[in-house]
């Protein structure tokens, strides 16, 4: 009998990935050990790969490895081999380039001027472009990923200075970045113009501290000491911090998906403390569908802090109506199919007490593909709920995202396939489907007057279509297509 491979995550399947997670700490003699507990804090950023890179004033130390932190960075055999006072780190989740150890980060690269070691979260939008000119120059990639291509702006470029040569890669690229660079000299953290990707700065008694999210920093007992500002380079050395501004000054657009699923609850971004943002969310949510129902339950586990606030406001009892097993792996071998379509109760299962013969009312925090929603609708109803009804903690995810998290092709987006949300519901086969329009999600990031049209505050593309960069590499790609498609036309 073959077996079957079975995918034990059947819901988080349906979810857009998170990008990837970036810690760096310089000035600590537990630089290694502090980053493997800010990675682990990362965590949910990126589950693929994993890796730590150190220096101990003589040589740099590297170790990557394909699978979770804390099944790789936890023994004192592995940390013992990152000696160093400074150290960067980098959990992935692969939007560009396969999974494969040569494209895990940190990535390291020998300079003229000295090593130099960068970890990367986001996108670059014109990867490819800059590729095929750096190749044609005689430039040779080790890797498949978008990170490697900030490396060979480095080593090509005309300017003296580590430092100069840094910031002039930085002015080809397009797209989102956060980077965390170590060199012999120091550290170096950066922020795209537009502030898409987060960063943020924190002291640990005399150690700076720079990574995605302020858990990283809770972790390790650090203090949060501020955001690193949109188009801000910061470079820290035994001299101290110094911050300098090489880009011209643009209106931010941070990633506003970050409040809705990407960070952990218990992050502060932006200024504002996530799961604060999500039972905002979940409020606005409540006041917009105007559902009569007996119960609110959220999809877990994004789903509950939107599915808390919703209750709050609408008035009506919070439960936890689908149980996760924390347990099981993303990948479980069955020897039937019988078996193996038993598989969505492996990871969830409804609490029939709380559901049976009630108006439910399913709190998640978005619709990709639709299957999840789908399956989740199924559930509820095996469980005796009376009605199901969707609400969805963000406006319909219609357009694909190219700055660092990885969604489906624009025709596998249930909002795009489908004409309208009537059209989704059926085929969810929900009682009714509400999705908190893009105004709402606004108001709950504070934001009271909705989204400025003219001038929104954040990058919401994969809501609106309005992508705030060049998208270079997704234009040429799709010049490609038509001027193929005219070709078999003439034939």
């Amino acid at each position: 009998m073959s077996l079957e491979m079975l995918s034990t995550n059947p819901f988080d399947d349906d979810k857009l990935r998170e990008e990837c997670g970036v810690f760096g700490i310089f000035g600590s003699s537990d630089a290694s050990a502090h980053t493997a507990l800010g990675l682990h804090a990362l965590q949910h950023r990126g589950q693929e790969a994993a890796g730590i890179t150190t220096y101990d004033n003589v040589e740099f130390h590297t170790r990557r490895i394909l699978g979770l932190v804390s099944d790789n960075f936890t023994d004192q055999e592995t940390i013992g081999s990152l000696p160093g006072d400074c150290a960067i780190g980098h959990v992935r989740y692969s939007t560009t380039g396969d999974t494969v150890l040569r494209n895990c980060q940190p990535l390291f690269a020998e300079f003229a001027s000295g090593g130099f070691a960068v970890a990367h979260n986001g996108n670059l939008t014109n990867a490819a472009h800059l590729k095929r000119a750096l190749i044609r120059r005689g430039s040779i990639f080790q890797s498949t990923s978008d990170t490697e291509v900030i490396i060979h702006l480095i080593a090509t470029s005309h300017y003296r200075t580590l430092m100069d040569r840094f910031v002039d890669a930085l002015r080809q690229i397009e797209g989102a970045y956060s980077f965390v660079s170590l060199t012999k000299d120091g550290m170096i953290g950066v922020r795209d113009p537009l502030g898409v990707r987060p960063l943020v700065l924190g002291r640990l008694d005399d150690a700076y501290i720079l990574c995605s999210e302020t858990c990283a920093l809770d972790i390790i007992g650090a203090e949060y000491i501020r955001d690193i500002e949109p188009g801000e380079v910061v470079t820290i050395t035994k001299e101290g911090l110094r911050s300098d501004k090489p880009f011209p000054e643009a209106s931010s657009r941070p990633c506003i998906f970050e409040h809705v699923y990407f960070a952990r609850p218990d992050s502060n971004v932006d200024g504002m403390n996530v799961y604060e943002v999500r039972k905002r969310i979940g409020a606005e949510l409540a006041r917009e569908s105007g559902i009569e129902c007996d119960v609110v339950i959220p999809v877990p586990d994004s789903g509950t802090p939107a599915a808390i606030g919703y209750a709050q406001e609408a008035n009506v009892p919070f439960e936890l109506g689908i149980i996760r097993n924390h347990y099981v792996g993303r990948t479980f071998i069955e020897p039937s199919d019988q078996i193996r379509h038993l598989g969505v109760k492996l990871k969830l299962n409804p609490n029939k007490n709380m559901i049976k013969g009630k108006k439910v009312v399913m709190v998640d925090d978005s619709i990709v593909r639709g299957t999840t929603s789908l399956k989740i609708v199924n559930l509820m109803r095996e469980a005796g709920a009376k009605e199901v009804h969707m609400c969805i903690a963000s406006p319909p995810t219609a357009h694909s995202c190219f700055y660092g998290v990885d969604t489906p092709d624009r025709d596998k987006l249930l909002a795009a396939r489908m004409s309208d949300v009537e059209a989704m519901r059926e085929y969810i086969k929900a009682d009714s489907l509400t999705f908190l329009t893009i105004d709402g999600l606004y108001r709950a990031v504070d934001q009271k007057e909705g989204r400025n049209n003219k001038c929104p505050a954040f990058c919401d593309a994969c809501f609106t279509g309005d992508y705030p960069t060049f998208l270079t590499d997704q234009t040429e790609v799709e010049e490609g297509k038509q001027q193929l498609e005219l070709i078999a036309s003439k034939k």
